[in-house]
């Protein structure tokens, strides 16, 4: 008996062993199985975000499908409110239909002369839309600045202190005029000979200041078919008052403001209209109040006598040829930008006598064309010389420009 006991225990040790290397086998095999457990449910969590993500980008493809397919909306204008359900609207054809309103659209908002969509089969209104601007008004806007500033603009200290009065200060400080008790100027025309820096000051106005600004040329406002004139300058106003503070700028307004008459063809009338409607918002029942308006000409001598009288241009500043100091200093301004060797800036001032802002640059860019054909890198005195011989031979060649400078000795 003591021997079969001596034998059975190697075996009962042998059973633990294996009892114990089994448990490990199976705690090993647990974490296996609990770790692709994990993985999998992390799994399932991405797919199931993919899927949402997938539905909602399904449903947003479907909405835009179901866009356009619908059918277009026709745009009109109201012309009269009967009650909440019911209004008169004119379509875009001309014709006029009493149709239901949508109830979810505010009553107070519709107004006569209010643009709306309306619907293509009952015309029902659906929508309020914002009032359209001509893409040559909306475009009008400068929404990258240049890069002009005052100090750039040599001897016209008083004329861009005027303007500045004029335009700057009542949009930065209004309450000044209110203490005062004036109302600010509304205007500014700027007239002068061309290349005299008429522009190059607006430039700098819309460089330095905060206001919304405005470029309009005249002659685009003036256009063939009758009333279309008149409608780009009531929206070019419209713009203006919509973005205010706002500054418009009417580059070459004798292209609309010359002096009416009465034996006129069929254009020269339609660009009286223009006119006119110009008049009427420079001067009629609605207020600017933080819209101000330059202009600028070089022919003051057409402008219609309407167009030039106190409370539409409040200030006329004239930008006249420079003088003595006034060329020296456009003269430095140029010169300092330049790479020069013993220049003489009193003689260059003697030499360049009658020449204008434009002529005076001119002649710096000619005599460092001088200086580059010698194959130098710096500009000499005898480069500016030769460069207002050349400049002299080119005006006396215009003799447009010449004419138009007599205007103004």
């Amino acid at each position: 008996m003591s021997s079969d006991a001596g034998t059975r225990k190697p075996h009962s040790g042998t059973d633990e062993n294996r009892s114990e290397e089994d448990l490990r086998q199976l705690e090993d095999d647990y974490r296996q199985l609990h770790d692709q457990a994990q993985k999998l449910i992390t799994e399932r969590v991405a797919l199931e975000s993919d899927i949402n993500k997938l539905k909602k980008r399904t449903a947003r493809l479907d909405e835009e499908i179901r866009l356009l397919k619908s059918p277009p909306l026709i745009v009109g204008h109201i012309q009269d409110v009967i009650d909440e359900e019911y209004a008169i609207v004119r379509s875009s054809n001309g014709t006029v239909f009493q149709v239901a309103v949508n109830k979810r659209l505010q009553t107070s908002e519709l107004k006569p002369g209010t643009r709306v969509a309306l619907n293509q089969d009952t015309l029902a209104v659906t929508s309020l839309l914002h009032d359209a601007w001509d893409p040559l008004v909306s475009g009008a806007e400068m929404i990258e600045r240049p890069e002009t500033a005052y100090d750039e603009i040599g001897g016209l200290d008083e004329e861009i202190l005027k303007l500045r009065e004029a335009i700057e200060l009542p949009l930065e400080k209004p309450e000044v005029f209110q203490k005062v008790g004036i109302e600010p100027p509304k205007g500014v025309l700027l007239v002068g000979p061309p290349g005299c820096g008429k522009t190059m000051i607006a430039k700098a106005v819309a460089s330095q200041t905060k206001a919304t600004f405005i470029r309009m040329v005249g002659s685009e406002l003036a256009q063939k078919y009758i009333g279309e004139g008149g409608r780009m300058v009531r929206e070019l106003f419209s713009l203006a008052r919509d973005k205010s503070p706002a500054i418009i700028f009417l580059d070459e307004i004798d292209a609309i403001g010359a002096k009416r008459l009465d034996a006129a063809t069929s254009g020269d009338r339609e660009v009286q209209r223009t006119l006119m409607q110009l008049l009427a918002e420079l001067d009629g029942f609605d207020a600017l109040e933080s819209v101000k308006i330059i202009a600028a000409t070089n022919r003051p001598d057409i402008l219609d006598d309407a167009l030039l009288r106190p409370g539409r241009f409040d200030r006329i500043v004239e930008i006249p040829l420079p003088e003595d100091a006034a060329r020296k200093s456009i003269l430095s301004i140029h010169v300092s930008k330049m790479s020069t060797s013993r220049i003489s800036m009193p003689r260059l001032v003697e030499l360049t006598k009658g020449f204008s802002g434009a002529d005076l640059k001119a002649t710096c860019v000619e005599a460092g064309m001088v200086a580059i054909r010698d194959g130098r890198s710096k500009v000499l005195q005898n480069d500016f010389q030769t460069a207002v011989q050349t400049v002299i031979k080119k005006r006396d060649k215009n003799a447009s420009l010449a004419s138009a400078s007599d205007l103004y000795v």
